[in-house]
């Protein structure tokens, strides 16, 4: 926090010919960054991507499969002309793939290029300052290794929810996914 000291000089006048300076103590708080993020949830976690890359959100989609693409790679869908990879997150995080009715499929627009990730539900859109995203823990799986930024907490109570804030576009460029 910095501290300024200002110098306020009232108006001269007849009555005070000789001015006297008064000071004033001002507290300065720096502009901190905040960003919005899109979440949704895998399995019991749940996770933050920025929702600057979020093009639109999707309910279920049935991609068609194409021979040989990696096994987290579910097929691709034909979105008003754009051929678009759709990718399980559950399966690129390790997880059981799972379909049903509140699966979501979120399209990303990342370093121009277009994908979907599938994801059991979406919740909602949050603000985050970077000062209450916390750094990750040391360890991470070659699968999500630099594409999770940090850990941010919300809410007070029962109500309290950690979100693990994700870098999508390092996701995607992994070695298990390399998209970019």
């Amino acid at each position: 926090m910095q501290t300024e000291l200002l110098v306020d000089a009232p108006p001269a006048t007849k009555a005070h010919s000789t001015s006297l300076h008064s000071t004033t103590k001002r507290t300065r708080t720096p502009a901190v960054a905040t960003s919005e993020y899109l979440t949704f949830r895998l399995g019991a976690e749940e996770y933050a991507i920025d929702i600057l890359r979020v093009q639109e959100i999707r309910g279920v989609i049935s991609p068609t499969r194409i021979a040989q693409a990696a096994p987290i790679i579910t097929g691709v869908v034909d979105l008003r002309g754009v051929i678009v990879p759709i990718v399980d997150l559950r399966l690129a995080f390790g997880l059981q793939a799972v379909n049903d009715a509140a699966t979501v499929t979120i399209i990303l627009n990342i370093a121009e290029r277009v994908i979907g990730v599938t994801v059991d539900a979406v919740a909602d859109v949050v603000s985050l300052d970077t000062a209450s995203i916390l750094p990750p823990p040391d360890f991470a799986a070659e699968t999500t290794e630099g594409a999770v930024i940090g850990l941010a907490s919300l809410g007070e109570g029962d109500q309290r929810r950690t979100l693990i804030v994700t870098d999508i576009q390092t996701l995607m460029a992994g070695p298990q996914l390399g998209l970019f």
